[in-house]
């Protein structure tokens, strides 16, 4: 899936298409219409940022975001 970002459209990458005659299909920047998994990683981090105190580790932000993942209506 192509969406527009730079790593996608690199000229390495553009030559490698090219090379195997593989044609992009037009696909928006930012879709998360077409993506919806882009919905949640939006709400985690909007939910994660409100956290007070902010969590200061990794295990804490594991448990943080697996309790706000299990809040999900």
């Amino acid at each position: 899936m192509d969406d527009n970002t730079r790593p996608h459209r690199a000229n390495i990458v553009d030559e490698c298409l090219q090379s195997e005659d593989i044609t992009r299909m037009d696909w928006p920047a930012y879709s998360p219409d077409l993506n919806p998994i882009e919905h949640v990683w939006d709400l985690l981090g909007r939910r994660n940022a409100t956290r007070q105190p902010p969590h200061t580790c990794l295990p804490e932000l594991w448990r943080v975001l697996l309790d706000e993942w299990c809040n999900i209506p």
